[in-house]
C-alpha cells in the first residue's frame, strides 16, 4: 500500500533554532545563515518518512510537523 503524499512543514514562529531537526534527518532538512530549518524534499519520499518522523519528534518546540501535500492540478483534471 502506498502512503499518500506529505510534506514537512516549519512553523517559523515556534522554532528556536536548536538544529535537532537537520542533526537527525540532514537528508530532508539543512540550516540557512540564520541557523533556521529549510526542508530540502517536497514531497518526503516514502522511503524517508521514518526520517521526518524523527525530525518531527525530536523538535524541543514542536515546530516541525507532517501535513498531506495538496493534488498537483494535473491529479485534479484526471478524477
Amino acid at each position: 500500500m502506498t502512503t499518500p503524499p506529505v510534506r514537512l512543514v516549519v512553523d517559523r514562529g515556534a522554532c528556536a533554532g536548536h538544529g535537532m531537526c537537520y542533526a537527525v534527518a540532514p537528508i530532508l532538512v539543512e540550516s540557512d545563515e540564520q541557523g533556521d530549518p529549510v526542508v530540502l524534499l517536497d514531497p518526503i519520499p516514502e522511503d524517508l518518512l521514518d526520517d521526518a518522523d524523527t525530525a518531527v519528534s525530536v523538535c524541543p518546540e514542536r515546530a516541525l510537523s507532517l501535513m498531506p501535500t495538496a493534488p498537483s492540478d494535473s491529479e485534479d483534471r484526471s478524477r
